[in-house]
This record gives C-alpha cells, structure tokens and sequence, in this order.
C-alpha cells in the first residue's frame, strides 16, 4: 500500500457503507464534482480556494475514478467532503483486491507504461484509508491537505 506514506489499511476494520448509485462514473465527473464542492465551499466561506491543493485533489480523484474502473470492477459510489482542513475523496468500486505499487523497470531495466496512479494518491495525499464494504468490494478515501 502507501507504508512510506504513514497510509492505513481499515480492511476488515471500518464498515464503510456506501449505498445507492454512484454519483459519478468518469474520472472527468470525478473532477468536476470535486471542483465544484471546493469551489462553493470557497464562496460560502468567503475565502480564497487554495489552488495549489484543489489541482492535487483534481488528480487524486482522476486516479482513484481511473484505477477503480480499471482495476475494481467499476465505480459503485463517489463522494466528495470539503473539510476545515482539506478534500476527502472516496471512490468504492466492486474489487475487495487491495491496490499496490508495483517497481517502474522490468528485470530489464525498461520502463512500463501505467501503474502511476497508485504512487500519486499516496504522494499527494495525507490520509489514504481502505475500507471493506459489507457487500463486497472496497471503498479507498483519500484526505488532501489544504495549505
């Protein structure tokens, strides 16, 4: 998972519930729901959005939408929080196999094409939990820090 990033595995821990449609399917809903959540939270507050971490946000929910429609059966659920602190991001998808990182090379030293998506949720953001869903599958949130 994230270890060097201080990341959580709440498999089997947390009862995340996620039920009903997903409210988007497409890493580009995935982006416009979060802008837009930030964006009103920002107009609400009076307050000045924080760019910098809206564009790590934008990307979080690009590649968890991505790797849960590649990798996960699906997206079955996303949700978006604008928080004091920061955006929390929860993809659910129908997969209870654990993400991973694999290494860039192959044994001959040459580069794949893919398998970034992972190692960039874990860099950009400051909390990254999985949760078990009771139906099957898994629910991955990731926290970016405002700063």
């Amino acid at each position: 998972m994230c270890e060097e990033h201080g990341t959580e595995s709440a498999l089997g821990r947390l009862g995340a519930q996620r039920t009903g449609p997903p409210r988007c399917c497409k890493p580009a809903e995935a982006r416009r729901a979060v802008e837009r959540a930030v964006t009103e939270r920002c107009r609400a507050t009076h307050t000045d959005c924080d760019e910098e971490a809206l564009g790590d946000a934008l990307l979080v929910a690009t590649e968890l939408t991505t790797n849960a429609i590649l990798h996960g059966g699906g997206v079955t659920d996303f949700r978006v929080d604008v928080l004091g602190t920061g955006v929390r991001v929860s993809v659910s998808d129908r997969s209870d196999r654990l993400p991973v990182t694999r290494p860039s090379p192959d044994p001959r030293r040459r580069h794949r094409v893919g398998g970034h998506g992972w190692p960039i949720v874990c860099r950009l953001a400051r909390d990254v939990r999985v949760s078990e869903l009771p139906a099957g599958g898994k629910c991955i949130t990731a926290v970016v820090a405002f700063r």
